[in-house]
């Protein structure tokens, strides 16, 4: 055997994305390279790891044994990184944090510092929709989430962020024109709420478009096809550019708080309990110096 820890990171990217052409982006590699690298491990087994049926690769059963096995190897290889760094008085370790879609424009502000001054640490954040973020923390998946709404019948334990509002936008022709809403899939913690909006004011709503993520509701009402409740955090250059006008409806804006939340009782490692100190020393820092103008917006002042 004579296989390279490069072949097996390649080979579990493919197992996760099962796609060549996926794994080539996620890796920042061509796909014949990919391909190469695939090969020559499997060279090394007399068993096949893939096999492709139609166009669609799958995975064999054995090809899944190696998975689990690879990365076990890989993991302690991060190890051995981990405890020369701690050694050398350097905090390492693992952050995983899962967010909710619209949170992607508040989480980075709240990472930056930390991460700057603690070199020794990777990050693993995902960004989905409310329901998956739950899920991954009710199974004790990730150390944080961030949310906007608390999830039901889960002990958590929380640090508020930043205030949440959502406002009913549109674009310049939706503002004089009878026009179809625009909702987020189902999940979305924004798609619970303009559900409950809209049937409290106007009545159940056929859902004549749905769309799978902040940015493609955006797009959409820029273009016109509709208008949408969207929470401002995401429409920040929109609204300057005057490609997207707050809308005035009754008891609008929905608000809520951006909060970072964990399980209730939950050990947090090193890094997961200095990270939540650094949020708790830099909050007021880090919301003066990047969402002042936010904070114009709720007051009633303009962009």
């Amino acid at each position: 055997m004579n296989y390279t820890i490069h072949q097996l990171q390649i080979f579990l990217k493919v197992v996760q994305t099962k796609s060549i052409t996926k794994a080539s982006e996620e890796l920042f590699m061509t796909q014949p390279a990919v391909s190469i690298q695939l090969k020559n491990l499997q060279d090394q087994f007399d068993i096949p790891l893939t096999e492709v049926i139609g166009r669609q690769l799958y995975i064999t059963d054995f090809g899944k044994e190696i998975a689990i096995i690879a990365e076990r190897v890989i993991q302690e290889l991060e190890n051995i990184n981990y405890k020369t760094q701690a050694f050398q008085g350097i905090l390492t370790g693992k952050l995983s944090i899962s967010a909710a879609s619209t949170g992607k424009y508040v989480i980075p502000y709240f990472l930056s510092g930390f991460l700057e001054k603690n070199t020794g640490i990777d990050l693993v954040l995902d960004v989905t929709n409310k329901s998956k973020v739950v899920e991954s923390l009710k199974n004790n998946e990730i150390d944080f989430a961030l949310v906007s709404v608390v999830p039901e019948k889960l002990a958590i334990e929380e640090e508020l962020l930043i205030e949440n509002k959502l406002y009913l936008v549109g674009n310049q022709a939706t503002r004089n024109e009878k026009k179809p809403l625009i909702y987020r899939e189902e999940g979305s913690a924004t798609r619970l709420a303009m559900e409950k909006y809209f049937e409290e004011h106007q009545g159940k709503q056929r859902k004549r478009m749905e769309l799978t993520s902040n940015e493609a509701v955006k797009q959409a009402v820029i273009a016109g096809l509709g208008y949408s409740i969207m929470p401002l955090i995401g429409i920040h250059n929109e609204l300057i550019n005057k490609e997207l006008f707050i809308l005035e409806s009754q008891d609008l804006p929905i608000k809520t708080e951006w909060r970072l939340i964990w399980l209730k009782g939950k050990k947090l490692s090193p890094v997961g309990q200095a990270y939540l100190e650094f949020i708790r020393s830099e909050k007021e820092k880090i919301l003066n110096n990047n969402f002042n103008w936010y904070f114009e917006v709720l007051k009633g002042e303009s962009l």
